[in-house]
């Protein structure tokens, strides 16, 4: 049975690789693993040892806490961690191109695409 933490930690390192247009295999070359470790990790099948997800954050250019980010808005109970957020948006391809995308654009301009999306959104 999966652990609710290992799945997160999972979905935060896709969510990163997916984020930088890296492959499970350029990953997994950096780390020095095979790429089915990086499947089983971003599954949450296995767990990731301290160690390994140092070397990880390392490849991937975050500190090691970027992979526990949004835990604190889960409440964990008899062992399970309650999702209080939609559907898993980290798995979905079409939201991480259009992070990749926003985050192509200048500061300035993402500044102001943020504001035109929020007005938006609460017109909705």
């Amino acid at each position: 049975m999966k652990h609710p933490v290992d799945v997160h930690v999972g979905k935060r390192i896709r969510h990163r690789r997916w984020t930088l247009g890296t492959t499970q295999q350029q990953l997994a070359d950096k780390v020095g693993i095979k790429f089915q470790q990086i499947q089983k990790y971003e599954t949450g099948a296995n767990r990731v040892s301290a160690s390994r997800l140092w070397d990880i954050a390392g490849a991937l250019n975050v500190p090691v806490s970027f992979f526990f980010e949004g835990m604190d808005s889960r409440a964990p109970v008899d062992g399970n961690l309650v999702a209080d957020m939609p559907d898993d948006l980290l798995s979905d391809r079409e939201a991480l191109e259009l992070l990749r995308s926003y985050y192509a654009i200048p500061e300035t301009q993402r500044r102001r695409l943020f504001d035109l999306a929020r007005v938006l959104s609460d017109a909705a």
